[in-house]
């Protein structure tokens, strides 16, 4: 049977950095936690810490038994959640990360609606357009605009996502309507992340090569800006739909537009997945 008698004091102190830190984080006494990790390491008969009066450092022996520990609560801790989801109460912390638009619009409020449906989650939300490793980072789960790459994520599909080229009803006014991708080499193009726009032609991806100009990567700034009639603009169907519908933009170039993509939430290939995780990828795939 294990004893577990000194390894929260251990596990604390390798943590706070001190033992000092330890106690006060225990809600206990120094001496206390120094008695309960020197009678671990008596019990182990190995030394686990060096200790002098301005430094505290892990002997080689002491990080391998803390790594094995650390498997052990994390283990512990997810039996714990289990248990905790299985009776309807799930808690913990999620880390989410989401692009910064599709995020504030979509994915923030839903993540919000599941927590006040299981208020006794946490939660770490980062919004930035950059590809975080998830992994490296710590975060449980991404959600992923367009073709995913190989990787060894794993992912299921949340929506399906359109793209549109489209332009102002003055600006056409002025410049003309466009009828081929090869018109475009004659117009105003609005670019954003990318140097290039997608487009089928005869059944075959076509990208087609932006003239350098005006460049922003916000698609707010980039559907303002076709709005307002400086040019042409390729975005996705949650920036532009409702400026299309009522008329403040027209769709372009329809029969060479793209297939829909995806939305995506990807998550670290886990042997077991967190009942919380399982449950918020669950919710978001109901409900987008």
């Amino acid at each position: 049977m294990i004893d577990w008698e000194g390894i929260n004091e251990f596990v604390s102190v390798v943590e706070s950095e001190s033992f000092t830190a330890a106690a006060q984080r225990l809600n206990v006494s120094v001496a206390h936690v120094s008695r309960r990790v020197n009678q671990l390491e008596k019990r182990l008969g190995a030394k686990l810490l060096y200790r002098t009066t301005r430094k505290l450092t892990l002997t080689d022996t002491g990080r391998v038994y803390y790594r094995q520990v650390c498997q052990i609560k994390h283990a512990l801790q997810a039996a714990e959640q289990e248990v905790m989801t299985l009776e309807g109460n799930p808690a913990g912390r999620l880390r989410i990360t989401a692009p910064v638009y599709y995020g504030e619009q979509f994915v923030a409020p839903l993540v919000n609606n599941f927590l006040l449906r299981y208020p006794g989650l946490q939660l770490d939300m980062v919004l930035t357009n950059s590809t975080v490793d998830l992994v490296q980072e710590g975060f449980d789960l991404a959600i992923r605009l367009g073709s995913l790459g190989s990787s060894s994520l794993m992912c299921r599909k949340l929506a399906r996502r359109t793209q549109f080229l489209c332009a102002a009803p003055d600006y056409l006014a002025r410049y003309g309507t466009p009828r081929h991708i090869n018109d475009l080499s004659t117009h105003r193009c609005l670019a954003g992340t990318v140097d290039h726009w997608r487009f089928i032609e005869n059944k075959q991806p076509r990208r087609f090569r932006l003239p350098s100009g005006w460049h922003c990567n916000s698609g707010l700034a980039l559907k303002d800006a076709a709005i307002k009639g400086l040019g042409i603009v390729q975005l996705p169907d949650y920036y532009v739909t409702e400026a299309l519908n009522k008329g403040l933009l027209v769709s372009l170039l329809e029969e060479y537009r793209v297939p829909d993509d995806g939305v995506w939430v990807v998550y670290p290939n886990n042997k077991h997945l967190s009942p919380r995780v399982r449950l918020l990828v669950d919710y978001l795939v109901e409900c987008l």
